[in-house]
């Protein structure tokens, strides 16, 4: 195509990111279309239009082949063109942990279009009452491995229940406990405080079966009031996200991950 009006590109920290997942060539519309900017004829129009640029080259074939790392631009405005992306979501409660449902509102109708178009999907469930941390990623192969109990990847959640809690009670999470349909991993709990009628805790286990945490305090005869998640694997909820609220993972956060789950590759 023509050369579009000279200007320079300042690269952005997400142009770097990923690109160890992304496809190597992918067709212009079909990544147009992946990053939710219209269905597929529409984005036909837009870059038929002469609105497209590639590397600051004018592009009008929908079936061109864009390798990652071009710098792509609508209307001069460079556009995040990754199609991988991992996600730290404050989880807050009344919200379902599912792609989509058609009664109650999902995780991913608290982000934008662009995360459900390019495939991100929540690793594991909170429960519907739950609240805290959860990852939302593209990146299968990283999902299964932060889920399988064989990797160890602990979570940790604080929980407040309603009544007091004991030694006897750590014993127990550190034994494995009895529940109706398995025995329970090893778990630590840890008292943060205990009354008569109420007690604060903090519990890290490294599977999440149904309801499993809360299964685990009724097994020794507690109720959970709340129950939050704060961290999985090496990485804590950040603190400055109010429910609701989520952002991407940094560069050196994913490293941590691949690290933790025995991924080799890097984020270039």
């Amino acid at each position: 195509g023509s050369r579009c009006e000279s200007f320079t590109i300042s690269l952005p920290w997400w142009c770097d990111m990923n690109n160890y997942y992304a496809d190597t060539q992918l067709r212009l519309d079909r990544l147009l279309t992946t990053l939710a900017l219209g269905s597929r004829k529409e984005v036909q129009q837009i870059i038929r239009s002469g609105r497209i640029s590639i590397n600051q080259m004018s592009v009008r074939d929908p079936s061109l082949h864009v390798k990652s790392g071009d710098a792509v631009c609508l209307d001069s405005k460079l556009i995040d063109a990754r199609i991988t992306r991992h996600i730290m979501l404050h989880k807050p409660c009344g919200i379902l942990t599912a792609a989509r449902d058609a009664k109650q509102p999902t995780v991913l109708d608290l982000l934008p279009d662009v995360y459900r178009s390019c495939g991100c999907m929540p690793v594991g469930r909170l429960d519907k009452d739950t609240s805290g941390f959860l990852i939302l990623t593209t990146d299968g192969e990283l999902a299964h491995r932060l889920l399988s109990p064989k990797r160890e990847i602990w979570k940790c959640y604080e929980a407040e229940v309603d009544g007091p809690l004991t030694d006897r009670d750590v014993g127990a999470f550190s034994e494995g406990l009895q529940l109706s349909d398995f025995v329970a991993l090893p778990a630590r709990l840890e008292i943060i405080s205990s009354a008569s009628d109420a007690a604060c805790a903090r519990v890290w286990v490294c599977e999440g079966k149904f309801h499993q945490v809360r299964r685990m305090f009724a097994a020794c005869g507690r109720t959970v009031i709340k129950l939050k998640r704060l961290s999985i694997g090496p990485l804590k909820l950040d603190e400055s996200l109010q429910p609701g609220e989520y952002r991407e993972l940094t560069n050196e956060e994913l490293s941590l991950l691949l690290k933790a789950v025995q991924i080799e590759k890097e984020p270039s």
